[in-house]
């Protein structure tokens, strides 16, 4: 009996050795995105919708991930709709990515009835973990940046700071962006005006304050690029810097010969833009599904890595082979 106990214990030993050398499963993962819609910019930011599904196909290249796509096109039926073929394709985790809240409760209910795990991006899921950008603390950075420009550049002057946004929508995130510029401003600046301002009153506003110096947020990169022309328009442009939010190929990528953000533009009144990183939200979202398909312990709420990207480290975090 103790042989055969032994040869027992050796060969679940033998067994366990195996599992642990054996490669990963491979997981099928539904990812349904906002919008594929390459017309379409997402989240108050220069990025479009299909920007964020070729970055799940490129990191589930890597992984042992069998991945299936679906379009929500920003409908809350469609949401539901893809739910419930998720369901029909037998995917082990169904990654959710929209923004409307009944919707997703209507998601959440569906997959739970089907046992099946949810993770959602940038608009909770009830019961799900959630993966989202950081918007108080990306304005909070870009407020800071221009703080320490004025002191470092403008001790002495009168300062106007300018936050550029399209603040008649109401978009939550542009609020939340805001106040993150207003309190990373007020570290270095505790007196100083602060004004909202639509795009097209940007120029009108620069030129009723020729005396200031001018401190601009602008709430994503095209309204950056918009904001920069509209200052050299009026004659501000050498009175004024600007920090963006997004980090999107417009502003620091493509075939343009001249990159607001590059090493040989620091002449550049584009200051910097926080990094959004919306491009990759592949390769951070499904390393979380894969963990919760382990049964491993993941936060409910992880948040995106914002950084403050100008010409001195823009090749950092996007390499000129990305650039092209």
């Amino acid at each position: 009996m103790k042989r055969v106990a032994a040869l027992a214990i050796c060969g679940l030993v033998a067994w366990a050795a195996t599992a642990l050398a054996a490669p990963d499963r491979r997981w099928k993962i539904g990812f349904a995105n906002l919008t594929d819609d390459p017309e379409t910019k997402i989240e108050a930011t220069g990025f479009t919708g299909n920007l964020v599904r070729d970055s799940f196909v490129l990191a589930a290249r890597e992984l042992p991930v069998d991945l299936v796509l679906y379009d929500n096109h920003g409908e809350p039926h469609r949401a539901i709709a893809n739910a419930e073929t998720a369901v029909r394709d037998h995917v082990d985790l169904f990654v959710e990515y929209h923004d409307d809240r009944a919707a997703n409760a209507s998601v959440a209910a569906i997959m739970k009835k089907a046992g099946i795990p949810v993770l959602a991006i940038n608009y909770p899921v009830p019961g799900a973990p959630l993966y989202t950008a950081d918007d108080a603390a990306a304005g909070r950075l870009a407020g800071e940046a221009l703080g320490e420009s004025a002191v470092r550049n403008w001790e002495g002057h009168p300062l106007l700071a300018l936050l550029v946004g399209d603040w008649a929508r109401g978009d939550a995130r542009l609020v939340a962006r805001a106040a993150g510029v207003r309190a990373g401003l007020a570290r270095r600046l505790k007196t100083l005006k602060i004004v909202q301002v639509e795009p097209a009153d940007l120029g009108r506003v620069a030129s009723a304050n020729p005396g200031a110096k001018l401190l601009v947020a602008t709430m994503s990169d095209p309204l950056a690029l918009a904001a920069k022309e509209a200052l050299e328009t009026t004659g501000r442009a050498v009175d004024a810097v600007i920090v963006s939010q997004g980090l999107d190929p417009s502003i620091h990528g493509g075939q343009s010969d001249r990159r607001e953000i590059d090493p040989n533009n620091r002449g550049s009144i584009v200051l910097g833009s926080v990094a959004f990183y919306l491009d990759r939200y592949g390769y951070e979202v499904l390393p979380l599904a894969l963990a919760v398909l382990r049964h491993e312990p993941i936060p409910p709420r992880t948040v995106t890595r914002h950084v403050l990207v100008t010409a001195g480290n823009v090749w950092r975090e996007y390499p000129p082979t990305d650039l092209q």
